[in-house]
């Protein structure tokens, strides 16, 4: 889950990492790098929960913008695909919003990186037979609105 606060703290970070290692646990995911700037708010404690998971911290060089360019990427999509096409009432309704843009670009949403998987779901095997192409059933799910749109087989 995404976590979100006005004011990060020590504690927060500490927390929402000890979050992230059994989200990722409990997904059967294995990430092997954080990348994560020099802010001070980044206690050693992270580190080690981080290590403990398997996941190696790298640190950002110092004045060397492109190595945010993943996290740039993921607010470049949250603008285009939620941010310019919603309009959000408060706080409460951007929190809304951004945990199911998370689930849908996890879950759902195809990364050419992967192969047009999503982070958190393979690509299904490729239909192969003649008959079930012709009589395929796919169901379309709309998130936020009709805003998100996730297509699959009907079981």
């Amino acid at each position: 889950m995404l976590g979100t606060t006005a004011h990060p703290s020590a504690n927060w970070v500490t927390q929402t990492i000890k979050n992230l290692v059994t989200d990722l646990d409990d997904a059967g995911c294995r990430a092997r790098y954080l990348i994560r700037d020099r802010d001070g708010k980044y206690p050693a404690l992270m580190d080690e929960i981080l290590s403990e998971a398997g996941i190696k911290t790298v640190i950002t060089g110092i004045r060397m913008p492109r190595m945010n360019s993943i996290m740039e990427r993921w607010v470049q999509s949250g603008r285009r695909e939620l941010l310019d096409r919603c309009l959000l009432w408060n706080e409460h309704h951007l929190r809304h919003a951004l945990r199911e843009y998370e689930r849908f670009y996890n879950q759902h949403r195809a990364h050419q990186s992967l192969g047009q998987a999503a982070p958190l779901r393979t690509v299904p095997d490729p239909i192969t037979d003649p008959e079930q192409i012709i009589d395929l059933n796919i169901r379309r799910r709309d998130r936020l609105g009709g805003i998100l749109h996730e297509y699959s087989h009907a079981a």
